[in-house]
């Protein structure tokens, strides 16, 4: 079956983005959930994944073109039974404009040769370091004169560029605010906290990484991600997503973790499944995704698919936090800094290690009352470690 690969919206805010190279060629082979493409946003760079099992027909997008959401960007010859009806869904913003936007008519197949240049023409260590320092790749490539980039190019262009003026961060910061605005507009939000006593948990980790190597210990944070996750398994109406009116629960808990970018600004990726996973194996996967984001190159699923979002300002010392849901998601959860508090327990007042977490959901799906279980659940999580 003849089907077209989309551009796929990686976000409520995405309008649209720039093709930087073609991973695979006409008549290579491809798996659903393998990397047809990388496309450029303000979130970085993002490998666009096949929703089918098919070969690849024909290309229809040149790298270094930028196209609007819902565009179709290839042909593929699918495999009978293989499509999918979660493909990506037409376009619900303006295209976007500007001098390489492509127009219908104007699709073009790169040669090989073309796409390789597209891909050959910055090093892993300068596309990194761009990301870093915000500066778009349209720019180094139009100074790099069609050779390779390395590091030092990127240094020289950034310490030339005007200071303030960056035009990823000035589109990131642009598309974080109209995201958030339609958010407070369109989302009756509540607000929730609650004080939890980290100690039991901070302990488990404490004798955890005393057994095991440095590269196997954990992080604190990884067991809020696992309590947070498990505990959407069990209170209904905050996992999941808002459109057409109703609330769509979602099959599973797909976490998306708030991550900073070195360059400003932050996203919001997914860890899959977390409910199902362990938590050395969350470990694993976190800082596995904290590599790539900081690298600026991460997987469309990692971005389509979160049904809920944790984030957490604690490593730079803020007690409480009061997040912002990000749509068509209907929670957010918020974790404050880890802090010795004065703690009442059993009429003693003792020294606990206290952890602050926030509740920011959706009034149209869930009310203070479910609110309070869903973060009381995280609670008594957290304080049997050992159960996660």
């Amino acid at each position: 079956m003849d089907v077209e690969f989309l551009l796929p919206s990686l976000g409520a805010d995405m309008e649209g983005a720039t093709l930087t190279h073609w991973l695979k060629q006409p008549g290579d082979r491809v798996r659903r959930g393998e990397p047809l493409a990388t496309v450029e946003t303000t979130k970085g760079l993002i490998d666009i994944e096949s929703y089918d099992d098919g070969q690849v027909l024909q290309l229809l997008v040149q790298p270094g073109t930028q196209v609007p959401v819902g565009h179709p960007l290839a042909r593929l010859d699918v495999e009978a039974g293989s499509h999918t009806a979660a493909a990506p869904a037409p376009p619900v913003a303006p295209p976007v404009t500007g001098p390489q936007t492509l127009a219908a008519s104007e699709r073009v197949t790169p040669t090989p040769t073309e796409a390789r240049a597209t891909h050959t023409r910055m090093s892993p260590a300068a596309r990194r370091r761009a990301h870093e320092l915000g500066l778009p790749l349209s720019a180094l490539e139009q100074a790099g004169g069609g050779g390779i980039i390395h590091v030092a190019e990127v240094e020289k262009l950034a310490a030339h560029a005007p200071a303030g003026s960056s035009d990823a961060r000035v589109a990131m910061r642009a598309t974080i605010g109209a995201t958030m605005a339609r958010s407070k507009r369109e989302i009756p939000h509540y607000y929730l906290a609650h004080d939890v006593d980290f100690s039991p948990a901070r302990e488990w980790v404490t004798r955890y990484n005393a057994a095991h190597t440095v590269k196997e210990r954990l992080l604190e944070g990884v067991l809020i991600v696992k309590a947070v996750a498990l505990a959407a398994t069990r209170i209904e109406g905050f996992s999941g997503t808002f459109h057409e009116g109703r609330f769509h629960p979602a099959g599973a808990v797909h976490l998306g973790t708030a991550i900073a970018l070195r360059g400003g600004g932050l996203v919001a990726p997914a860890l899959l499944d977390a409910h199902q996973k362990d938590v050395p194996t969350l470990m694993r996967e976190f800082s596995a995704l904290v590599e790539r984001v900081r690298a600026g190159h991460l997987r469309s699923g990692e971005f389509t698919a979160a049904t809920l979002t944790l984030t957490s300002l604690g490593a730079d010392g803020v007690d409480v936090l009061y997040p912002i849901i990000n749509p068509p998601q209907v929670a957010i959860v918020g974790a404050g800094a880890i802090r010795e508090h004065p703690w009442v327990e059993d009429r003693q007042l003792t020294v606990r290690a206290v952890l602050t977490l926030t509740l920011a959901a959706d009034h149209r799906v869930t009310d203070g009352r479910s609110g309070a279980r869903f973060l009381r659940t995280v609670a008594d999580l957290l304080a049997d470690p050992q159960s996660l």
